[in-house]
């Protein structure tokens, strides 16, 4: 994701720490080199002047006195503003559970609008929500089919009309019948637009004005680059947007559209779209977004992922098993590769994004080779916390019985002893009187706890290994 981006920044900062001091001079380049990966990235230039400009001012490294880091102090800066330059503030409004909602879709042709109308749908319903689809898209043939395919794939409740050729007409209707039925998310699928297009635009401020959305979301592709500033701003004029979605986010698109819809708009992104499944969806966080830009990790953004991802007795029950040092057995260990496994390679990849120093990786083959070795134990050896329990020409045997070499069983032990001896290091102390005062399996203190536990974690070398291995 904004791979080339990513690197020039990193690059740069790069540079600017490895200097012998920390001068006008090195400033200057750092910022250049910034400068320039920023417009290669389609970011307008006035919004790439105004991020340097308010760099160099908050910065002012020449009125610093002696002593301080300018490094530090430099970088923050810059991590300042980029996070400024694509959060501007919070959304205009943010649906409630158990309250009806209405949320309308608004963007450009293309942008994959009516898909990203479901993947909000499914998302909030794997939270607790009622979500329902309308399909206020009478102009484009299939509109009304792709919607129903979508919504049919999450079992969420749709409404459209293959007669009835006026928007505003098919909304009311949809509006009325789900509020009767109590959804209390209840999403507008429009048709998509263009700046030039004035008589949709106006289409579209009478179907806002008909429906007083409580939030406009703004869609933008990715990689629509610089044009995307005018866009956003035309519908900024004809109807009240609230936030931004940027579709189309994986791939090595260059991204400056989503900065620009931010600006012209003065509304935060909100969610980002990173693939063509209706799961391929996710709240967007301007300082993770940021730290990942410049080569650190962010503890928060794993915790949400953690958190989405894992209920809570699960989460409980995982951490259970890295603070029980002492008695980490096979059976243990088989849980939790299990449990990788099962979540798959995305949010392995997101956590080895935010620890870029992770020296090794179990990869989700490895993890699957490693699930059938271990249904080869007995149930002595999965209930022993030793792996000499394991003799050579039991290897042996197990690797014949599994169907891999003697080498993958001698990886699978390893991978478990590193485990097992990073689970008694006394970093894991606090989480274990966390987990002991009956704080854990509680949902009101699940959020701090976590956080804590990946605060602490993250806090060694090592501890960063665990995480990137284990979870």
């Amino acid at each position: 994701m904004l791979v080339e981006l990513k690197d020039r920044l990193t690059q740069a900062i790069r540079d600017m720490k490895n200097a012998t001091v920390v001068d006008e001079s090195v400033v200057n380049e750092c910022l250049n080199e910034i400068t320039r990966a920023l417009l290669r990235g389609d970011v307008p230039f006035h919004l790439v002047k105004e991020l340097v400009n308010n760099v160099k001012k908050s910065a002012n490294l020449n009125n610093l006195p002696s002593g301080i880091n300018k490094r530090k102090i430099l970088e923050e800066s810059i991590f300042s503003e980029l996070c400024n330059m694509l959060n501007p503030g919070k959304p205009s409004f943010t649906p409630r559970k158990g309250e009806t909602s209405v949320v309308m879709f608004v963007g450009l042709q293309g942008t994959g609008k009516t898909t990203t109308c479901a993947k909000y749908a499914y998302y909030h319903q794997k939270k607790g929500w009622k979500p329902a689809l309308i399909c206020a898209d009478t102009f484009r043939d299939g509109a009304l089919d792709q919607l129903k395919q979508d919504a049919v794939k999450v079992e969420i409740p749709y409404y459209g009309s293959s007669t009835e050729s006026d928007p505003t007409e098919v909304a009311l209707e949809g509006l009325k019948r789900f509020k009767n039925e109590n959804r209390d998310l209840i999403i507008i699928d429009t048709s998509g637009r263009h700046k030039q297009e004035v008589a949709l635009l106006e289409e579209m401020r009478q179907l806002y004005e008909a429906t007083k959305p409580d939030l406009v979301v703004f869609l933008i592709d990715s990689s629509i680059g610089q044009a995307a500033f005018d866009q956003a701003r035309a519908f900024k004029q004809s109807v009240s947007v609230g936030g931004v979605i940027v579709t189309k986010f994986d791939g090595h698109a260059k991204g400056g559209g989503a900065i620009s819809a931010v600006a012209a708009t003065k509304c935060p992104v909100i969610f980002i779209e990173n693939g063509e499944q209706l799961d391929k969806f996710e709240a967007f966080d301007a300082k993770a977004f940021v730290c990942r830009l410049l080569g650190k990790h962010h503890p928060a953004e794993l915790v949400d992922r953690f958190r989405d991802s894992v209920s809570l007795d699960e989460q409980a029950d995982l951490c259970q098993m890295f603070t029980d040092g002492e008695n980490f057995t096979f059976k243990k260990y088989q849980a939790v590769v299990k449990h990788n496994y099962k979540m798959g390679p995305l949010l392995l990849s997101q956590v080895r994004d935010l620890q870029p120093n992770v020296q090794e990786n179990v990869k989700p083959e490895q993890m699957k080779k490693y699930l059938i070795m271990m249904d080869s134990l007995t149930s002595e050896e999965l209930n022993s916390s030793n792996p000499k329990i394991m003799k050579e020409s039991r290897i042996r045997r197990i690797a014949q019985g599994s169907g891999c070499h003697v080498g993958d069983v001698m990886k699978m032990l390893e991978h478990y002893k590193q485990l097992a001896n990073m689970c008694t290091r006394r970093k894991m102390d606090n989480m274990t009187r966390m987990i002991s005062r009956g704080r854990m399996p509680s949902g009101a203190g699940m959020s701090g706890d976590l956080m804590n536990m990946f605060r602490q974690l993250s806090s060694s070398a090592g501890m960063a290994r665990m995480l990137s291995e284990a979870i």
